[in-house]
């Protein structure tokens, strides 16, 4: 017995560090990682590869790792969904087909993350084209024309930015209205009313044991029962730049958001089956990352990278709505952010990383390097000791963490 206890604590470290991140917001799909031995040597590079102009975040599962990116070009420009070994960077598989570039006000490129489903892939491009992938050998198993389907004559005006999402037998797809479909065969299950589009990907929200599926339009906060896609309640939420593009975030009975153009953000509550609101205010306005959860704190970015006004790394009480601290840091500016462990690795805007401790007490910075050139807005991830970052243009690092 005392043999076996010994073996077990050995591994207890390195099981520390066999956590994947399948899916947008990582393993429990709140932007938290459980792996806490990494270390914060942001010069330790493991590999870098082209991967595309786009902003898709990396997934990682079973020793694979998967992202999309676009050739660049305006027309007859193609999308690539690539698969590569998580540790070297080397190509195991890819795919491309044509897609158009939608850079509005930025480079282009797809904004989506893959998604992560046993040995199932699913990747959805910025004009639309949705496709589930056989993770070991990239054969395609079905695919499904979502613009199509959704009756709209043109892309959202921001393209398919939302990630695919898996509910049980289902895969949650935002095309305007929320679609259902059989995650197997890709057969629409069902189709909410519809909306103006949303930009970030659903949430599932679980008060008093009942499940509900959050997801922001560009109209608003919508609800919606997940047996057949009714709407269950809907909260108006509008920007001046018709665009909401963030994930609500909740916890039991509570459903936080934020969106940016000085929008602010609210706190919501459900009670007898409808949203009562807490509170609402300015302290916190999330334009295209996303803020984090831990403990009873957020941690975000406040502003906007296309306007002037605030450019602030803020930590807000999230049962009250007040801040707790607010830096104005020129090297991070609007960046985004994961918390893994007690830490924070929040990558600035134009490539400058910084590695904090996730307290409300101060910001309190424990490292900070440049480690990249060009424009930041993707989400890092952290995965089996390998922290993962991309720019715009399709440069993506792997930094060895574990050492």
């Amino acid at each position: 017995m005392i043999t076996k206890f010994f073996w077990i604590s050995l591994l207890i470290p390195f099981s520390l560090f066999s956590v994947d991140w399948p899916h947008w917001l990582g393993p429990t799909k709140d932007g938290l990682s459980t792996e806490k031995n990494w270390g914060s040597d942001l010069e330790n590079i493991q590999w870098k590869k082209k991967v595309g102009i786009g902003f898709s975040t990396v997934v990682v599962a079973d020793n694979r790792l998967f992202t999309i990116g676009h050739d660049g070009k305006k027309q007859d420009g193609k999308e690539i969904v690539s698969c590569l070994d998580p540790k070297n960077g080397k190509l195991l598989w890819s795919d491309s087909y044509p897609a158009p570039l939608i850079d509005y006000l930025h480079e282009g490129g797809p904004c989506s993350t893959p998604t992560i489903d046993r040995d199932l892939v699913y990747c959805l491009s910025k004009h639309g084209l949705l496709h589930a992938y056989n993770t070991k050998n990239g054969e395609k198993i079905w695919k499904q024309d979502m613009l199509s389907i959704s009756g709209m004559n043109k892309p959202p005006e921001w393209g398919f930015a939302a990630s695919p999402y898996i509910l049980g037998d289902l895969l949650l797809i935002e095309a305007g209205a929320t679609y259902a479909l059989n995650k197997s065969t890709g057969q629409v299950m069902w189709k909410s009313k519809n909306y103006r589009p949303a930009y970030g990907t659903p949430a599932i929200f679980r008060p008093n044991g009942q499940e509900i599926i959050a997801v922001l339009k560009t109209d608003g906060l919508v609800l919606l029962d997940p047996k057949n896609g009714k709407t269950l309640d809907f909260v108006p939420w509008e920007t001046s730049y018709r665009t909401n593009a963030s994930t609500p975030i909740v916890r039991d009975t509570m459903l936080f958001i934020s969106t940016g153009y000085r929008r602010g953000c609210a706190l919501f509550e459900w009670k007898k089956d409808k949203l009562v609101k807490r509170y609402e205010n300015k302290n916190l306005s999330t334009h295209m990352s996303h803020a984090i959860l831990y403990q009873d704190h957020l941690y975000g970015f406040d502003g906007n990278v296309h306007m002037a006004g605030p450019k602030d790394f803020v930590c807000l009480n999230f049962s009250s709505g007040k801040v707790q601290w607010r830096v104005t840091d020129r090297g991070l500016q609007i960046g985004s952010l994961l918390i893994a462990g007690d830490r924070i690795i929040a990558l600035g805007q134009k490539g400058e990383m910084v590695i904090a401790q996730a307290t409300p007490e101060k910001f309190n910075e424990i490292s900070r390097e440049q480690v990249m050139g060009g424009k930041c807005w993707t989400m890092p991830v952290l995965a089996n000791g390998f922290l993962y970052i991309r720019n715009a243009r399709g440069d993506l690092v792997c930094f060895d963490l574990s050492k």
